[in-house]
């Protein structure tokens, strides 16, 4: 098959395995920058040109789209789509998936294990979004922020009302969430593709720190899920309607809550963490759908 991998840095360790284990199983594969790919939109003959010639004969597509080029990366992914392509993260899933209330909604609406989750038009009762939370220690959370930036615990009322009243001050759009002590500082990451589980890794913050995200410094190892935990996780992998997964979830006294599902999960945490192929398991789903 030829498989195009949508990529900004051809070095990136997802990307260098999606190509690794692509031509290991005998398949044509390349990796193409979506910001350089002019869309050519006319009735019934969708094209993409790229670096001076158009492309052709692709049968899928592996979208690594970062969060700060959404929206051109998913008219990329549409158009690939529109040309017959089949696409490991469906073009309208990926939109669904980067806005943090969205999603929240959806996982709401499947009936899904969430973090109690206030949002509001900048409103001036900042005492009352806290008192909906549950008071405090709460998380305070840009909508658009990614890999752990953008996250602030608020451990008094007054450090919640500070920052609150300066982000809304800012026209800045936040969630306000219940802390969820029993976690201690962790999260769990679920990959799943197509419907399955495929591998999993607790993530611990450092010492001093809420966040557990690997690029905030946190550490990871491998856990084997519950049977509760593993159908969160595949419940709300499905309610986004995503073919490959990064689901986050939290333990907590009430079950498992999901605090986010990502539609661009890196493999570099999760593979070494696992010791699994989850690359190889990428391009299996794709062999199974083409």
């Amino acid at each position: 098959m030829n498989i195009k991998i949508l990529s900004r840095n051809p070095n990136l360790y997802s990307t260098k395995r999606l190509v690794e284990a692509a031509e290991k199983r005998k398949h044509n594969v390349q990796v193409i920058d979506p910001l350089k790919c002019d869309l050519v939109i006319e009735k019934r003959n969708p094209n993409i040109y790229y670096k001076g010639e158009y492309i052709l004969d692709t049968d899928a597509i592996i979208p690594r789209i970062g969060a700060s080029v959404t929206f051109y990366g998913t008219a990329v992914v549409r158009q690939f789509e529109m040309m017959g392509a089949f696409s490991t993260i469906d073009s309208e899933a990926l939109v669904r998936s980067r806005d943090k209330l969205r999603s929240l909604q959806v996982l709401s609406r499947a009936k899904i294990g969430l973090p109690k989750t206030v949002f509001t038009n900048y409103s001036r009762d900042v005492n009352g979004v806290i008192q909906q939370v549950g008071g405090t220690p709460l998380v305070i959370k840009l909508l658009e922020g990614t890999q752990g930036l953008g996250v602030v615990l608020a451990e008094t009322k007054n450090a919640a009302k500070s920052v609150i009243e300066a982000f809304n001050g800012l026209q800045a759009r936040v969630i306000v969430q219940e802390f969820i002590k029993e976690a201690k500082g962790a999260d769990i990451r679920v990959f799943v593709v197509d419907g399955h589980v495929v591998g999993a890794m607790k993530r611990q913050g450092k010492e001093g720190e809420f966040r557990s995200n690997l690029h905030q410094g946190g550490s990871a190892e491998v856990i084997e899920l519950t049977d509760e935990e593993e159908i969160a996780a595949i419940k709300a992998a499905k309610a986004m309607r995503l073919g490959v997964a990064g689901v986050d979830l939290l333990q907590s006294s009430r079950g498992p809550l999901i605090l986010e599902v990502n539609s661009s999960p890196g493999l570099e945490g999760i593979e070494k963490a696992t010791g699994k192929d989850i690359a190889r398991t990428i391009i299996q789903f794709i062999e199974k759908n083409v």
